[in-house]
């Protein structure tokens, strides 16, 4: 009988211990931009899904929202002000809270998306702050300081980061000279390493997580720099030189923008810089310690709208023309354009979303070769200022933000 106990209580702990932590973050599962939904539907009416509701007052800023099972997290910036609000599904204010200075110049507003994990909410400002708040009540648990904390550089346009956590650790680049890029114990604000990097400043980059059997591995951009720090070490394993601008015109605002995160797919890191080498394929090394430039494509030169792949295509706006694009992730040729301007794309349930910097949200078919066809689109009337926020999916309803206003769309298809 006691070895049954011994046995019963091992049971217990083993299936306690193997629960995957559920982490809400930036674009989706991985940050890869794809959700994972099913049955939405395949075209929308002519002036576009109905519109569930929609709340105004949340502030300046393009940050998307972080849509949980039964919250949404959206930041803010409130006369100046860094403000975190809570909401139901419904777009019913549960709290909110004041996080001090917000970005003011250039493009005021809230930049970041928060990273929710169990009980905790992490997220940056456009000055460079990072919070861990509690998820019930937006209670602070701990903080750092951008200057003060890190000694941070300012990139011209404002820092721009979603938290990445690994484990019992979030990672943050502020781009000073010693503390360009640090790990931090995410219960405490600890710093477990710092690495010096390149000693750039950041290149507004949200940061991903690479997932090897030998190590994890956060990439993230300095202004001329992708670079891969091991996880638990700090340590920086390689770079990948951005080498499009000449050193002696270096300077913020001259190719330093480089704001998608990788995707890393079976063994190869894909990447759209359009600030800097464009669309790239790297091949891994099975250890994570050094890499193999595969191809470039100057034409594929997104900044800051995001790429997803999605079989052997890449998908993603050009910067240099107004062009949505496919790309053969093997050979990293044109595959497909569409003439529908700059823009954010996601994928769900086997159809693209876009949304365009002309205010045009499209729903886009595609087929294994990467041929596109436009099906539906609609205008966002509401809000104010730039169309830069990416669309974010969950439980069938299309979330879109447009400056000071969140609206939430239905998508699902009628069983």
């Amino acid at each position: 009988m006691k070895n049954l106990y011994l046995l019963f209580i091992c049971l217990i702990a083993f299936s306690c211990s193997s629960n995957k932590t559920k982490i809400y973050q930036w674009r989706g599962e991985d940050r890869k931009g794809i959700f994972n939904e099913q049955n939405l539907l395949k075209e929308w009416p002519e002036d576009g899904p109905a519109e569930l509701w929609y709340v105004e007052g949340i502030g300046d800023g393009f940050g998307s929202p972080t849509v949980t099972d039964n919250e949404i997290f959206i930041t803010g910036a409130i006369d100046s002000t860094a403000t975190l609000f809570c909401m139901d599904l419904n777009g019913q204010k549960k709290w909110e809270v004041s996080l001090g200075k917000e970005w003011v110049t250039s493009y005021p507003g809230s930049r970041s998306q928060p990273t929710v994990v169990d009980d905790l909410i992490y997220l940056g400002t456009g000055m460079g702050n990072l919070f861990c708040l509690k998820r019930s009540n937006g209670e602070l648990v701990w903080e750092k300081r951008f200057v003060e904390d890190f000694n941070g550089i300012y990139p011209r346009f404002g820092h721009s980061e979603a938290p990445v956590i690994d484990g019992e650790k979030v990672f943050w680049t502020p781009g000073g000279k010693e503390y360009n890029v640090v790990g931090l114990n995410r219960f405490t604000g600890e710093v477990l390493w710092s690495n010096a990097g390149h000693s750039e400043r950041s290149g507004y980059n949200p940061g991903t997580l690479i997932k090897l059997p030998t190590r994890h591995i956060f990439v993230t951009f300095s202004a001329y720099n992708m670079m891969g720090f091991d996880t638990e070490t700090g340590e920086l394993l390689w770079t990948h030189a951005q080498d499009n601008v000449p050193l002696d015109k270096r300077q913020p605002g001259m190719g330093d923008t480089h704001s998608n995160c990788v995707i890393y797919d079976t063994g190869y890191i894909y990447y759209a810089a359009g600030d800097g080498n464009c669309g790239v394929k790297l091949q891994l090394s099975d250890d994570g310690t050094a890499f193999k430039e595969v191809w470039r494509n100057k034409g594929f030169d997104s900044y800051m709208g995001g790429i997803v792949k999605i079989d052997d295509q890449l998908y993603g706006s050009g910067t240099s023309t107004k062009y949505f694009k496919s790309i053969d992730a093997t050979s990293g040729e044109l595959t497909d354009s569409l003439r529908i301007g700059w823009g954010a794309v996601i994928a769900a349930d086997d159809m693209l979303y876009y949304y365009g910097q002309n205010g045009t949200l499209s729903l886009i078919d595609f087929d294994e070769t990467g041929k596109m066809n436009q099906i539906s689109d609609f205008k966002i009337t509401k809000g104010a200022k730039e169309h830069f926020s990416h669309p974010v999916i969950k439980d069938g309803v299309l979330y879109q933000r447009h400056g000071q206003v969140l609206m939430a769309f239905d998508i699902k298809a009628m069983d």
